[in-house]
């Protein structure tokens, strides 16, 4: 299955190979919280974006492991491109992970989805 989506303005439009999770996940860490993405994780390569090398805009902070990309036009929340850090905190320090704002997703209603809650203000 292929899930499509884009950023507010469709500068930045996306197509991921694969099913949308059954539980999207909000970040309680300073930059996510105040963000507001719900995050659907997917493997670097099921992404497929479309955009124009000035409008994909990325954020990083604190470690600089972390790229986050926004749409230089509307200001949109795309993805996290990050570690594929392990629930206790471990990483292979190669495998990545992308966490793509379900919120864009066409056709679903993020509001609606079941969420996971990940602790990032007390986990880094």
């Amino acid at each position: 299955m292929s899930i499509t989506g884009s950023c507010h303005c469709q500068k930045v439009t996306f197509t991921i190979e694969g099913d949308i999770p059954e539980k999207l996940t909000r970040c309680t860490c300073s930059f996510c919280s105040k963000r507001g993405a719900l995050y659907a994780y997917f493997q670097p390569r099921q992404l497929a974006l479309k955009a124009q090398p000035e409008t994909d805009t990325i954020y990083r902070w604190n470690t600089k492991l972390v790229a986050h990309h926004f749409c230089a036009n509307c200001g949109c929340s795309l993805y996290s491109d990050s570690p594929a850090f392990e629930p206790d905190g471990k990483w292979d320090g190669v495998t990545r992970r992308l966490g793509v704002n379900a919120r864009l997703f066409d056709d679903l209603d993020a509001a609606e989805a079941p969420v996971t809650v990940l602790d990032g203000r007390n986990l880094w």
